[in-house]
């Protein structure tokens, strides 16, 4: 069994005892402390307090790690073995079942998510699928396809394409729905016949350590094909972008570090698959049933609006305006905010104190900007005592702001709605495209063939009509312009963790 280090001073969330929590990190198959002994905090985003601790992976740390990766790649059978890789994710998605709700427990205690969302994105939702489609896939993608014709000099020429693995794949992963992201990229790369180095937001580590050692204790996965790096270090983390031997970064997280990331990598013409930023546009048509914008609105506080894909824009048709601002200022006004342990809570914390006072700070240039809150745009007080030192915005309506302003054109990643009226369709499609984003969004419509004639002008990866989800393991979601780059899931996630070879050869003359 492994060593699991208990959370420092017994710190509770709500009436959940607090998580047990695996510090060691996974490099080379082997669970290890850096050597030189240190450690960072795990701040419980609820209470301000320290959880536990652990392991900060230094600069050789990390060097080991991208090795070990670099050699499982050309010295194993991983990348040809597709029977063991299809066993392998078996066994993992089995272990990370038997810990399911010790996994619950602790995301909800690092990442302050409410348990109501573990029971769709932030957990359960990837467990049902995040690697058993991949692992599908293995047996269904076209490895290989033949093409007839063509030679040179009268000969017979026959050609096969055949897609390959990319090779060493640099993970790296936000702190909003952790296990969800991580999942959803180690499925399709190890699926392909990757290695993969994973470098966990520093504010959410131990879903990812406990992910290393159940890699290591109960599945067949070769040394070295997952490595599992926890660092608060930039300088660390910046060798997965500069080292020749990945050969690819997947990075989810902020537009700014993606434009990093992917210019970082230039030198070595690292591929990037990048799932940034968004500032998603919910439209409200004119013949929208006003029973349904209230629950479309309130979707942008979910897990304190830390959601890249939140429709933090909303776009109402003039004739509804006044009175959606008035209905939605008064639902966001009645939103349950505070402990996240609780199954009534909706908005929990935001992810720590310096990004608390970056979303109070939005608020505040919105005010100077000419724009009026209608309700929030303050820290939540509201708590129990016990949860006083922790992080917590009150739910956001902002109205009256230009829509080329920072506050309607900037991601906030908190529970802040700016809503924006339009007079008919085609300002509306103006309105929502105008966007350094391209996320997601959604419409609303009593036509539905209205609706999808909308979403079919917006500029965005994925778009909701009158309540449809997109999300799943199959459907690709990615972004447009400073969105990002590549998709996550479906065949198009799984496609971009492979290479194209094509080989070409003579047939004998008949």
């Amino acid at each position: 069994m492994s060593e699991l280090v208990a959370a420092t001073d017994s710190v509770e969330v709500g009436r959940r005892a607090a998580v047990r929590a695996e510090k060691r990190m996974l490099i080379g198959g082997e669970l290890v402390l850096t050597a030189s002994g240190a450690e960072f905090d795990n701040l419980s985003p609820a209470t301000g307090l320290v959880m536990g601790s652990t392991t900060a992976a230094g600069v050789q740390d990390m060097d080991a790690a991208i090795g070990a990766a670099r050699r499982a790649f050309d010295e194993s059978d991983w990348s040809t073995n597709r029977v063991l890789r299809k066993r392998a994710l078996g066994q993992l998605q089995d272990a990370i079942e038997a810990e399911r709700e010790d996994l619950r427990e602790e995301l909800i205690a690092e990442a302050g998510c409410p348990v109501m969302t573990t029971r769709n994105a932030q957990l359960d939702w990837p467990l049902a699928d995040a690697l058993r489609y991949p692992a599908r896939l293995i047996d269904q993608f076209g490895w290989e396809r033949r093409l007839d014709g063509g030679g040179l000099f009268g000969d017979r020429n026959a050609r096969t394409v055949v897609k390959e693995p990319v090779g060493v794949v640099a993970a790296i992963t936000p702190s909003n729905f952790p296990i969800e992201v991580i999942l959803n990229k180690l499925g399709p790369a190890l699926a392909a016949g990757n290695t993969v180095v994973l470098k966990p937001d520093p504010n959410t580590p131990w879903n990812a350590t406990r992910l290393g050692r159940l890699i290591a204790e109960h599945t067949d996965i070769p040394p070295g094909v997952v490595n599992v790096v926890p660092t608060p270090s930039n300088e660390v983390a910046a060798q997965l972008g500069t080292d020749p031997r990945v050969d690819m970064v997947s990075f989810t997280g902020s537009t700014a570090v993606g434009k990093h990331l992917m210019r970082a990598g230039t030198d070595t013409m690292k591929r990037t698959f990048l799932e940034l930023g968004g500032k998603s546009a919910m439209i409200v048509l004119d013949d929208a049933k006003p029973a349904h914008i209230v629950p479309g609105a309130v979707g942008a506080c979910v897990h304190a609006g830390q959601a890249c894909a939140a429709n933090t824009r909303m776009l109402v048709h003039r004739s509804l305006f006044d009175g959606a601002v008035a209905n939605v200022a008064m639902a966001f006004g009645a939103v349950p905010v505070g402990d996240p342990a609780l199954p009534t809570t909706l908005v929990g914390p935001v992810i720590s104190a310096a990004h608390k006072q970056r979303v109070l700070d939005a608020c505040d240039r919105a005010r100077r900007d000419g724009a009026d809150i209608v309700v929030g745009g303050t820290a939540f007080d509201n708590v129990p005592a016990h949860l006083a030192g922790g992080h917590f915005i009150a739910p956001t309506v902002i109205v009256g702001a230009d829509p080329r302003s920072a506050i309607a054109q900037d991601e906030v990643f908190g529970p802040v709605l700016v809503m924006i009226p339009f007079d008919d369709d085609d300002e509306a499609v103006r309105l929502a495209n105008d966007s350094a984003f391209g996320l997601a969004g959604a419409v609303l419509s009593a036509s539905a063939e209205r609706a999808m004639s909308i979403a079919r002008r917006i500029r965005t990866g994925a778009i909701g009509v009158n309540g449809g989800m997109y999300y799943g393991a199959d459907a690709p979601f990615g972004g447009y312009k400073s969105s990002g780059v590549g998709r996550q899931c479906g065949i198009e996630g799984f496609a971009q963790y492979t290479e194209t070879k094509t080989i070409g050869w003579r047939l004998p003359r008949q």
